[in-house]
């Protein structure tokens, strides 16, 4: 029985997880906008499983600040004010600013090469067009923060990202593509090669707040 016991509280973890990553993919695409209400046995049926695991997926993203759980009207995507957005990227500036820092012992001659090579294609997709730029910038953040090798640190900057992303494709739309968005982030890999992790931390600090000024107008309702 105790194996028995073990073996559900597996599955439903991992039934969990699978429903609280399909909502997450679904958010940064801006599938579901601020105040949609989710519907949870709409939600299991398109994942194919029961709703108790949609619902306590719905717990950890309320916990991210993704959704709002309300007594009367169940699970609503929460969307962020432009005070928010603001804090989004000064939370994001610090947290990240010291997953650079915690890297410097761990950057390779390999680590520039796989930086080189996500900025090229972050560069060829803003020149293709489309949101595809953004899931590129997110890769080469990802990658940095990444490997920090600080499992809450990395989770907390990934649901900062998550919580952004839909409105970084908004601001996409407005633009042919990020302006200077390449000279930024090879100031940022220039930065890692000085060897100086106060120096990086310091630029990747400023690489992020100089974003949320630009994003913040394209987030705005009169601008849409």
């Amino acid at each position: 029985m105790a194996f028995q016991s073990a073996s559900n509280a597996h599955l439903s973890s991992t039934a969990e997880e699978e429903a609280y990553l399909y909502l997450q993919q679904a958010l940064r695409l801006g599938r579901y906008k601020p105040g949609h209400r989710l519907i949870p046995e709409a939600i299991a049926a398109e994942i194919g499983m029961s709703r108790m695991p949609v619902r306590e997926a719905f717990r950890r993203l309320s916990a991210d600040g993704l959704v709002t759980l309300r007594p009367n009207r169940g699970c609503v995507v929460a969307g962020l004010t432009l005070d928010q957005i603001n804090e989004v990227f000064e939370i994001r500036s610090v947290l990240e600013g010291l997953a650079v820092r915690l890297i410097m012992p761990r950057l390779t001659l390999e680590t520039f090469e796989e930086l080189d090579r996500l900025l090229l294609r972050m560069e060829r997709a803003g020149e293709i067009g489309g949101s595809d730029w953004v899931l590129r910038h997110q890769e080469f953040h990802a990658y940095l923060y990444g490997m920090s090798e600080r499992p809450k640190l990395i989770r907390q900057i990934a649901a900062l990202h998550v919580a952004i992303e839909p409105y970084m494709r908004i601001w996409f739309d407005y633009v042919d593509k990020p302006l200077s968005a390449r000279e930024e982030h090879q100031n940022l890999i220039d930065a890692l090669k000085s060897g100086d992790g106060a120096v990086a931390e310091r630029v990747m600090q400023e690489h992020v707040l100089g974003t949320a000024s630009l994003l913040a107008d394209f987030a705005t309702p009169n601008r849409r």
